[in-house]
């Protein structure tokens, strides 16, 4: 098993600190199982943990979810086979590497029908998808939401969940072209925020009345103006930080604005018990499989690239979702 390559880093900061390294996965032991890689998940996480925004123990591996083949189980392994086809998205970190072990009650089995690829491009966001929209806040007919970064990997699925849901969607982008692809995934208000306003936009689409949720992956940049787009009441789901860490603020600000519920929620909260990670998955393969929800999978790189993906991620070029290729 020497032969097996994965990204490491021993240093924090840019994508050049990303070492393409050999590693040795070992014999999974009880309660494992080593899964070889046929496809990694590029997320926005990643790029946290790589500069140092969420510290990791050094040197560390780096990535959340992959699809692939279990090679071999330790003791104790029940529900998962040599020669299942798995995917699995959250802790420990590591999924940037050809093969390794993983605790087998992470992984979920991958019906025929999703492919190694949409396994590894769908698992967090589509997840993050699924407890935004039916957890966090859960989405009726004829609500009106917001969701930024409408062309990114989650956004492109919540818009068509949402929409899939009977939901009116708006949502905000960084250009024209991006602003074509979120519209064609069933954002009905894409906004180019570098020309409009988001929360003035908002006020005009809702004449007024505000929305019921905004979900924001933004951070720093959008925080204020995202509560401004809340009507009483509202919830203002904070779940990522592209521009940034939100600044400490007074939290007087949610009961001026309407009693508003704020929270910051993660996907491995909300997938902590194996009872609540099946349900997860199975509810996004299910709306994936019914063709309601389509992955876009946008980018593809070599494996030893991810620092070139990482730039490219950090550099808004992307849409939809990045897999990378051991």
């Amino acid at each position: 098993m020497s032969n097996i390559r994965a990204i490491r880093f021993a240093a924090t900061g840019g994508p050049e600190v990303l070492q393409w390294q050999a590693v040795e996965p070992g014999q999974p032991g009880p309660g494992e199982a080593r899964v070889a890689h046929r496809a990694v998940g590029l997320n926005y996480i990643d790029t946290y943990h790589r500069s140092g925004l969420y510290p990791l123990p050094l040197p560390s591996g780096l990535g959340l979810e992959a699809a692939g083949v279990v090679e071999a189980v330790g003791e104790g392994v029940a529900d998962i086979a040599v020669g299942d086809r798995v995917a699995y998205a959250g802790g420990p970190v590591g999924a940037y590497s050809q093969a390794r072990l993983m605790p087998a009650d992470r992984l979920v089995k991958l019906p025929d029908v999703i492919s190694f690829e949409q396994g590894a491009a769908m698992m967090l966001q589509g997840m993050t998808a699924q407890y935004l929209l039916l957890r966090t806040y859960r989405v009726q007919p004829g609500d009106t939401i917001l969701i930024h970064a409408a062309a990114g990997g989650v956004g492109l699925i919540v818009c068509q969940w949402a929409k899939a849901l009977g939901a009116t969607v708006i949502g905000t982008v960084g250009s024209e072209a991006k602003a074509d692809l979120a519209r064609a995934h069933g954002c009905d208000h894409p906004i180019v925020y570098t020309r409009e306003k988001f929360a003035e936009r908002v006020r005009e689409i809702t004449g007024g009345a505000g929305l019921p949720v905004v979900y924001d992956s933004i951070g720093k940049d959008t925080f204020m103006d995202s509560l401004a787009c809340l009507r009483p009441l509202g919830v203002m789901a904070s779940f990522g930080s592209a521009s940034g860490p939100v600044a400490p603020f007074d939290i007087g600000v949610l009961a001026k604005l309407g009693s508003l519920f704020l929270t910051r929620p993660t996907l491995f909260t909300y997938t902590a018990r194996r009872v609540d990670l099946l349900a997860s998955a199975a509810e996004l393969f299910e709306v994936v499989a019914a063709g309601k929800v389509k992955i876009d999978i946008n980018q593809r790189y070599a494996l030893q690239d991810a620092a070139q993906a990482h730039r490219d991620l950090e550099g808004r070029k992307t849409t939809g979702s990045t897999i990378l290729l051991p």
